[in-house]
This record gives C-alpha cells, sequence and structure tokens, in this order.
C-alpha cells in the first residue's frame, strides 16, 4: 500500500529565498501559516531581491484564491503535484508559546505546524525551515524538521575545484613548450573527464607546465605566466585565475578561495588590463549590514551610504596602485578611472532591470548571494560583457544561506563544463606569512 503524501509546512525564510518553492514539493501537500502572510506584507516593499521575492509569491497566493478558500485544500497544478492551504495559529493548546515563553512570529508558525500534525495523524508533517534555530525549536517539540534543499549542493566538500594534476611523460611537457599545446588523450588517461576551460598541473618529477583544456580545439593549450597591471601571479593556480580573467573567450568567470588568497586583487588588476576593451569596470560587493538595518539607515547619498561597506574593494584597488609611483601613469590612470566613472562601484540593490553592454563586472563576495540573485546579475550581461564573481563559500555572512545553499557554490555546481566560462578554487594564500599563520592555526 503506497504511502499517503507528506505535509510539508514553509516558513518565511523559504519564501524568501525562493518564490516558487510552493512548486517544488511533487505529490505532496504545502501549507504555509498565516503568520507567514503576516511576514510577507511587511516584506513586499523594497527593492531587494527579497522583496521581489515576497511580491511575487503574494501574487500566486492572488491568483490561487480567485477561484478557492485559502483555508481549505486546494491542487497546485493538477493531478500530479499536491495540495495546498493557509493554515491559522493554533489556539486550544499554544505547545511553543508554553514552551519557549515568548509570542515571537517563529513560535506561532511553530505551533500551526504542531497544530497541523495532530490533525494528520496519518501523515508526516514536517517543518521546512532556512532558520537553523527554528528547525531545533521544533524537534524538540517532536516535530520533524528539514532544510529547503531545492537549490542546494549535495556534496560541497566535493565542489568543483577547476584544477587538477596530470602525471604525464617527459616527452609530452617538452611538445607542450615546444608547439604550445597537446592533445588531450595524449596528457591525459582514458578515464579523465574532458571539462572545458579546465586547468592543468603537467608534472614528470621535477618537471612541469601549466594548461588549460580549449573548448574550441579541444587540445591543452599551454598557460603563460603573465601579471596584470603591475599584479603579477605568485603560484600556479593564481597563474589559472588570472589566465581565466584575461580569456575574451570566457566571459563568464568564479574564483574561490579563503581570505589572503587573491581572489578580489586578480579581478581587479585583470579588469584594469583589460580597460580599453570594456566601456566600464563596474565593482560590486553584496550589502550585509549589521542588525539588519539596510543602506537607508546610514546618512548620506547612495555613494556616501556604500563606502563603508565598499572598503575592501578600495583597499586592493591601492594595493594595485602600489605597484607604481605615483608619477606612473598607470597609478594616475586609476585615480582618472574613478573621477570619471570608468571605474565605478555600484550598489547590485539597483541593477534590476539594467542591461550592461561592453561592461566588465567584478562581484566581490558573491557568496553571500541567493541563486536568484546570481541570476539576477547573469542575465543582465549584454554583448561584449564580463562578470567575474569571487568568495570563499565557506565564509557566509548572510543570514539563512550556507556552503551549500549559497549562489556562488550553485553557480560553480551548475555551469561547470560550459565553455562560456571557467572557474578555479585558490588554495594558497599569499597575503602575508601572518596572515597564512593565523588562517592555518587559529
Amino acid at each position: 500500500m503506497p504511502h499517503p503524501p507528506k505535509v510539508f509546512v514553509l516558513d518565511t525564510s523559504v519564501i524568501l529565498y525562493d518564490s516558487g518553492a510552493l512548486h517544488n514539493f511533487q505529490e505532496h501537500d504545502v501549507a504555509i501559516p498565516i503568520t507567514v502572510l503576516e511576514e510577507l506584507d511587511s516584506f513586499k516593499k523594497g527593492g531587494s531581491v527579497i522583496n521581489l521575492q515576497a511580491r511575487e509569491f503574494i501574487r500566486q497566493l492572488d491568483r490561487l484564491s480567485d477561484s478557492n478558500v485559502l483555508r481549505d485544500w486546494m491542487p497546485l497544478n493538477g493531478k500530479a503535484s499536491g495540495r495546498f492551504r493557509v493554515i491559522a495559529t493554533e489556539e486550544e493548546a499554544e505547545d511553543a508559546l508554553a514552551v519557549f515563553g515568548s509570542k515571537k512570529n517563529d513560535h506561532r508558525i511553530l505551533n500551526a505546524a504542531l497544530g497541523l500534525a495532530r490533525r494528520e495523524t496519518d501523515r508526516r508533517v514536517i517543518l521546512v525551515s532556512k532558520d537553523i534555530s527554528l528547525r531545533i525549536k521544533a524537534r524538540a517539540m517532536n516535530l520533524e524538521a528539514e532544510d529547503y534543499e531545492t537549490v542546494r549542493i549535495k556534496d560541497v566538500d566535493h565542489l568543483y575545484s577547476g584544477k587538477s594534476e596530470l602525471e604525464v611523460d617527459s616527452a609530452t611537457i617538452d611538445r607542450l613548450y615546444a608547439d604550445g599545446s597537446v592533445a588531450f588523450d595524449e596528457a591525459a588517461a582514458e578515464t579523465t573527464p574532458e571539462v572545458m576551460n579546465h586547468y592543468y598541473i603537467l608534472k614528470n618529477g621535477s618537471k612541469s607546465a601549466l594548461g588549460f583544456y580549449h573548448p574550441r580545439t579541444e587540445r591543452i593549450d599551454r598557460v603563460n605566466k603573465s601579471g596584470a597591471y603591475g599584479v603579477t601571479p605568485r603560484n600556479a593556480e593564481q597563474t589559472f585565475a588570472l589566465h581565466a580573467v584575461l580569456n575574451p573567450m570566457v566571459p563568464l568567470v568564479t574564483i574561490t578561495g579563503p581570505a589572503g588568497t587573491g581572489k578580489t586583487l586578480l579581478a581587479l588588476a585583470g579588469a584594469l588590463e583589460q580597460r580599453r576593451q570594456y566601456r566600464q569596470i563596474y565593482v560590486a560587493r553584496p550589502v550585509v549590514p549589521l542588525s539588519n538595518k539596510d543602506l537607508g539607515y546610514l546618512p548620506g547619498d547612495v555613494k556616501s551610504k556604500l563606502n563603508p561597506y565598499m572598503q575592501p574593494l578600495w583597499d586592493n584597488l591601492a594595493i594595485i596602485k602600489s605597484q607604481f609611483g605615483e608619477r606612473d601613469k598607470e597609478y594616475k590612470k586609476v585615480d582618472e578611472m574613478v573621477e570619471q566613472e570608468k571605474l565605478h562601484v555600484v550598489p547590485l540593490a539597483y541593477i534590476r532591470g539594467r542591461s550592461f553592454t561592453n561592461i566588465c563586472f567584478v562581484v566581490d563576495e558573491a557568496q553571500n548571494l541567493t541563486p536568484h540573485e546570481v541570476k539576477t546579475i547573469i542575465t543582465r550581461a549584454g554583448e561584449g560583457t564580463k562578470i567575474i564573481l569571487t568568495g570563499d563559500i565557506w565564509q557566509i555572512d548572510t543570514p539563512y544561506l550556507d556552503a551549500q545553499s549559497n549562489g556562488l557554490s550553485y553557480l560553480i555546481d551548475r555551469l561547470k563544463g560550459n565553455p562560456l566560462y571557467a572557474h578555479v578554487h585558490l588554495d594558497k594564500g599569499e597575503r602575508s606569512e601572518l596572515a597564512n599563520l593565523g588562517s592555518k592555526l587559529l
């Protein structure tokens, strides 16, 4: 006898993460506590992605309620999909409010799920939330709870790194240096998959060479160690990253790695090196304010509000400028580009609806973006635009995101092997010996 459909109760964090979550539970039923609707009402105004998600979900409910009463079970997408309803907070036995001692919305949501579980005794009722604390509280009340995993990476520990080592014979390395490329099957074993724009360290004893799989020639081309705007890569992986940034055939690049590995510096230096190929260089990073205060709470215009959050970008530009003397034209050129807004810091919140043509767009700290936000950025790209995203997937500052659910991890997992995309993970810290010591031992 088949098991009856499960009932998934969604909290506000799931809706703000993915407004289409209702339709991602296959044949199972979905319930929304009425408290979630109250919280969504407070998020419907504004220009950020969570405001967009709130508005889109409210529109979905409006369409569903045209011919249905939301308190009754109603079909979502025909017989193949489950049903949907809105549930009220239980009044008879306020278990969560009594146990946790406060009338927080989280506890009202939990109470609604507990009440539904008492009524649906023949089915599994599961609370779905991006809020870890709420999931723990639910389990403490003997209610099943789980994370929303529709756009979640299953095995983040083995996320695509973009690079690997190959043991080859000495003659292969010699041919790579002499001819500039070698056949893929000459360098790689039969079991090695062909991945577009993948980088290789070819080794034989003390001899080595750097190469990448060219998607058009289907050969391994040699990668030369070259600098960009005064910045020279210090190791093989930095050489790979800078090669990807400077490769005109690759319009989308991601660079990941822990602090001090040179992600942002290489991206900015590569962008400046290509300044003549683009109309403008845009640099941005997500604004993750303290205490959930938005930019509007800070004094001044948009530029004044952004500056404290964008300071790491200015720090990296200062490092690039320090490679030259104050009288050098390269030093003056950076200041000139900033003044003329050829090099322009932009708030990500204001890019929706825009189209970027012939722009080099560097997005730092991209691990703090949701998959929907990353999609929004990439779909802004017009002809001649290059997008470079950098970040550390293990250093998340945004509530409800983690290494498996952030937009940067999602992008790497979905686009690996695409001829328009290249990725490099940096492991070795190059900031300073002291920074490396702190990273390893503290």
